[in-house]
């Protein structure tokens, strides 16, 4: 095969894997991509507080664990913000607070202080998650998601890679520039959401009226992006009134994924607040660990885009087990790194796993959240991972402190193994169709079940004017034609 022939095709593979998605979500890229930049608190907080500020491991511990607890209580109460008072609103506020919380975190010396100040922060930072998710549902079609939630996680990984290398010279300087820097960051992050982000909550209408976009709002959202009908959400559009918290907790499936999800997660944490402590035990530098991590990102960067154009319409079950596993091994393996390349490997390991796991598990989760209600189960989903952030720490202080890091790396595969079992035990009832996600689409549970399907929103429903659609030349259109309930513009 020529080299042209190669390059050929590498460019059509990356326009089909971001061809076809809307103005909006571009946006919604940028902003996300703009704010992991700075991303520094969450990656070196340990690092900080045991190198230069000389505590223990266990009060490192305690101190991401009230970050978690945040996390933890603004997960549930940004969720309802999101569905109640929009995305938009709750994004502005999380960023704003995010900016001034992390800023005054740098000049707190005390440790009561410290642990008060990462409190809010983590509150603060967590509380955009469950808007930015359910922005990013209403705005791409149901066919489409898969691709955009990997996008969107690649912009993670890409800021992350690029802030986890630069942040880790930065940190053996100034710890406080590193802080600084994240706010700063953050806040370029609000000024673009204000000026170029729309709302995007679909209008709320009476019991069994099909939901509309926000008139003069989704602009560019029209080619089916929650206006129309979506199969398989296995929802339909039940009244706002009637998607409380309460919905969310007696839909046992969903809950079972959000369970489940919060022991994948418990897993990956380890790489934000394991692994730097027991580098550090080791000897190594903030530096050394900067460049492991780095290995993270970078391989997501590099790797995303094509295990996702090969996993897109793969059996979600098998993607979901293997991962777990993949991810509770990978940590594993630590236990035998003694140099900077066998901890890189590790890291390659279960990167691999966090790649399939991702998207794949945040697009059952959408198909499985109501329209209106995607905040409120975002948020909960999203708190799976806050408690695990709580959790982690205090498990990993405790277990290197008193028994050694390799007790820890044991555990993680412990908890692949639990995860993967779990996924099987709970999927394999599931009858899965040729649906657009690759998930249930025929026979949805929960205590919405029943709800009545969205039909296609009426000719003269309000989803802008021509002038406010995006224009598309052909090289932008989709790949595949839009399944037809996702509608038309």
């Amino acid at each position: 095969m020529s080299v042209a022939t190669s390059a050929a095709g590498l460019r059509r593979a990356v326009r089909e894997s971001v061809s076809g998605l809307p103005r909006e979500f571009w946006w919604l890229w940028t902003s996300t991509l703009v704010n992991r930049l700075g991303a520094f608190v969450a990656t070196f907080m340990a690092l900080y507080l045991t190198l230069d500020r000389g505590y223990s491991a266990s009060y490192a511990g305690l101190v991401a664990s009230l970050h978690g607890l945040g996390g933890v209580i603004s997960s549930l109460v940004a969720g309802v913000m999101t569905d109640r008072f929009g995305r938009r609103p709750t994004l502005l506020i999380a960023q704003s607070s995010t900016a001034a919380s992390v800023a005054l975190l740098g000049f707190m010396r005390e440790p009561a202080a410290i642990a008060a100040v990462a409190f809010l922060v983590g509150m603060a930072s967590n509380a955009s998650r469950p808007a930015v998710q359910a922005m990013m549902a209403d705005i791409v079609k149901p066919e489409d998601r898969v691709r955009a939630f990997s996008l969107n996680y690649w912009a993670i990984n890409l800021g992350f890679a690029i802030s986890s290398a630069g942040a880790g010279f930065v940190a053996q300087y100034s710890y406080l520039a590193g802080f600084l820097g994240e706010a700063a960051m953050t806040l370029a992050c609000a000024v673009l959401v204000f000026l170029k982000l729309p709302e995007s909550r679909p209008e709320r209408g009476p019991a069994g009226a099909p939901a509309r976009a926000t008139a003069g709002k989704n602009a560019g959202a029209g080619a089916g992006t929650g206006t129309g009908t979506e199969s398989g959400t296995g929802t339909g559009s039940a009244p706002e009134a009637s998607i409380g918290m309460g919905t969310v907790l007696r839909d046992g499936r969903f809950m079972s994924v959000v369970s489940l999800s919060f022991v994948v997660a418990l897993i990956f944490q380890q790489g934000s607040v394991g692994l730097p402590v027991a580098m550090g035990a080791d000897g190594f530098t903030s530096a050394d660990y900067g460049f492991a991590i780095a290995v993270n990102g970078v391989l997501i960067v590099v790797m995303q885009i094509p295990v996702t154009r090969f996993i897109q319409h793969r059996d979600p079950r098998r993607l979901l087990i293997v991962s777990s596993v993949l991810a509770g091994y990978g940590f594993g393996l630590t236990a035998f790194a003694g140099s900077i390349a066998v901890y890189a490997l590790t890291v390659c390991v279960w990167s691999l796993a966090e790649i399939v796991n991702a998207p794949t598990q945040t697009g059952l989760v959408v198909r499985l959240s109501p329209v209106h209600g995607r905040g409120r189960y975002q948020g909960m989903y999203t708190m799976s991972w806050s408690v695990a952030a709580l959790v982690a720490p205090l498990m990993s202080g405790l277990v290197i402190d008193r028994f050694g890091a390799a007790w820890l790396w044991g555990a993680c595969a412990v908890l692949g193994t639990v995860a993967g079992a779990g996924y099987w035990l709970l999927m394999r009832g599931l009858d899965l169709d040729e649906g657009t996600e690759g998930f249930p689409s025929k026979k949805p549970a929960g205590p919405l079940a029943e709800a009545p399907a969205e039909t296609a929103a009426p000719a003269d429903a309000p989803v802008g004017t021509p002038a406010e659609a995006p224009v598309r030349t052909p090289a932008e259109a989709p790949v595949k034609a839009a399944a037809p309930e996702a509608g038309a513009a």
